[in-house]
């Protein structure tokens, strides 16, 4: 094996498997379900697509909008009390099958929540069928030796979130003051500080 010739299929495939995601007037909907939420955003996931979720989550919460991670896990033991039913859900899930965030999702129905995002790849994805709103991921082949290691879905994943979060913080007319007021810290809040003054 060339390293670098096998860097660069792996990075060709990740760039690829973005580039295949059908633009529907899905991701309008799921905008404008976030742009009209009135509770807060709850984002969720397993795995890595709980560290999509969790990064998700903190994007919104520096652009304007009030957002929050909740663990399946973490759900099942008394976590969703965090739901209300004017929240809005975002559920990352390759394969759509994966038993906390399916039952989490029931469960989220019960205490009344209205609106559930689905971020999934699989046609046979229970997300689907839970979800009011479906994110396409699109087929997708992992660069992975053994097919299993989460990579291209996740990156799909991370820039179907980023396409959200930066288009929603647009709507809002967030402007570099108000990023700084959220983002105070580190290089970025001093540099959306620095350039207000």
């Amino acid at each position: 094996m060339i390293i670098e010739e096998r860097v660069a299929q792996i990075l060709k495939a990740e760039a690829e498997a973005i580039s295949r995601v059908e633009v529907t007037p899905a991701f309008k909907e799921a905008i404008t379900a976030l742009e009209s939420c009135k509770g807060k955003v709850i984002t969720t996931g397993m795995g890595k697509a709980g560290n999509i979720a969790e990064k998700f989550a903190a994007t919104l919460c520096s652009t304007a909008t009030p957002a929050a991670y909740l663990h399946p896990g973490e759900a099942m033991h008394g976590s969703l009390g965090l739901i209300g039913p004017e929240d809005c859900l975002v559920a990352f899930s390759t394969s759509g099958k994966t038993l906390e965030v399916v039952e989490m999702l029931e469960l989220c129905r019960h205490l009344g929540l209205k609106t559930i995002i689905g971020i999934t790849s699989h046609p046979d994805s229970e997300v689907r069928n839970s979800s009011d709103i479906i994110l396409d991921m699109g087929e997708i082949e992992e660069p992975c030796p053994l097919g299993l290691t989460p990579s291209s879905s996740v990156v799909v994943m991370l820039a179907i979130s980023d396409a959200l979060a930066l288009v929603l913080m647009e709507l809002k007319g967030v402007r570099k003051r108000d990023y700084g007021l959220r983002h105070h810290g580190g290089y970025l809040g001093r540099k959306a500080r620095l350039e207000n003054e």
